[in-house]
């Protein structure tokens, strides 16, 4: 770069940092400003139950995850793909691990120890944090406009990154306080809606009471033609958990569409129909039914309790259906979902800077030398890594689109 520049990045999550490491390797003169008092609060949160970055599997397999954003995202993940993310936390001094699921994590299994690694680099790169500055707008100047203790307060740049995150957990900085502002500069938003969430069910207050916060372990999850194995959590309201995470998307769109949607659970996915008939034949004694659940199938109380309650709704009577219908309902407990849970709940959000309204190197085409990356943009993927790889491979592809921009067609 001719002549250092100084850009202004909005956010101080994993993007907003990626993209002020790149844009500061790259000759640039970095501010990150973010509204909440310390750093990467989402992040921080995210590996309190052990940090999962990415994932291990094959390219080929891990871009479709992304489903339709999938050919939008392909080129910033190839950029920065798994593998390199691992490379960088090792030169942070954070070596990697793959679990078995094929997820990876930090040696440490937590955040806060990369992130102090990362912290001391961006200041060693010359990187500055300004805190509690919540970005509200550009003025007829083009400056951004910042609320801060001391008032409102106006910043020139030559190029700004917003990494602002979506809305979901919004006590933790991201709130979605960004889409008013962008839609009233004439860009497109798709509406922010909850990814990775809960679902709400019409449970019975003997259920709810008894079972609340007790997980379904060793379950299989399907809906349409997809199907998930893993566990989930009954709540006061409904369901979550990873398996119900993986499918919440489908769910989402389902309910959004007919007002419901009907989830099916496998209790005993190991178990083939022939098995569990010949399991639940066997003479019952003097035997409760539950204790004939509970020892012939080894289901835990509250899969018992979930049987009673589907059994209940469909005016059934679990001890007196046949083997084989039984056995079938073990299998095939269907479930129906009115609702998603709320998006503060969620562990991340769909939606966000419609992708038409950016171009190939993440610059919104409305308002040149302005980046856009992370949660912000309009796409959602399941958990597993997949969050975090692409907030952190787009938060590289705007840097490098900043530096780009500068170098070619930016101010001198």
């Amino acid at each position: 770069m001719s002549s250092l520049k100084h850009i202004a990045v909005v956010g101080a999550g994993p993007a907003g940092l990626m993209a002020a490491e790149v844009l500061a390797a790259g000759g640039a003169s970095v501010i990150v400003y973010d509204a909440m008092p310390s750093v990467a609060r989402k992040f921080l949160m995210a590996g309190r139950g052990g940090l999962n970055l990415t994932h291990s599997e094959e390219l080929t397999a891990f871009l479709p995850r992304y489903r339709d954003a999938a050919p939008w995202l392909a080129p910033a993940i190839q950029a920065f793909s798994p593998q390199q993310l691992r490379d960088w936390c090792e030169a942070l001094g954070q070596p990697t691990f793959v679990g078995s699921s094929g997820r990876v994590f930090p040696v440490a299994m937590k955040a806060s120890p990369l992130l102090r690694a990362w912290l001391r680099r961006l200041d060693a790169q010359g990187v500055r944090v300004e805190l509690r500055h919540r970005w509200t707008d550009w003025d007829d100047q083009g400056r951004l406009i910042f609320d801060t203790p001391n008032g409102p307060r106006a910043i020139a740049a030559d190029a700004t990154v917003l990494a602002l995150g979506g809305a979901s957990w919004p006590r933790l900085g991201s709130d979605g306080g960004w889409v008013s502002i962008l839609a009233a500069n004439g860009i497109a938003i798709a509406p922010l809606r909850p990814a990775n969430c809960g679902f709400t069910v019409g449970w019975s207050d003997l259920f709810r009471d008894r079972f609340e916060g007790q997980p379904l372990k060793g379950i299989a999850l399907s809906f349409g033609e997809r199907s998930v194995r893993g566990e989930a959590v009954v709540t006061r309201d409904g369901i979550e958990g990873g398996a119900v995470y993986a499918l919440s998307a489908e769910l989402r769109e389902a309910i959004a569409l007919h007002g419901e949607a009907i989830l099916h659970v496998t209790l005993r996915p190991d178990l083939e129909r022939p098995d569990l008939i010949r399991r639940l034949s066997a003479p019952r004694g003097k035997q409760s039914f539950s204790n004939v659940l509970r020892k012939a199938l080894q289901l835990s109380p509250v899969a018992i309790g979930l049987l009673q309650e589907v059994a209940k709704t469909k005016g059934l009577s679990l001890s007196s259906l046949p083997p084989g219908h039984l056995a079938a309902l073990v299998n095939d407990l269907p479930i129906k979902l009115t609702g998603t849970a709320g998006l503060a709940r969620a562990i991340s959000s769909a939606g966000g800077i419609a992708r038409d309204e950016l171009d190939a190197d993440y610059m919104l085409k409305r308002r040149p030398g302005v980046f856009a990356a992370g949660e912000m943009l309009d796409w959602e993927a399941p958990t597993g890594g997949y969050l975090l790889q692409a907030s952190f491979a787009t938060g590289v592809a705007a840097g490098k689109g900043a530096l780009k921009w500068l170098r070619e067609t930016g101010p001198s």
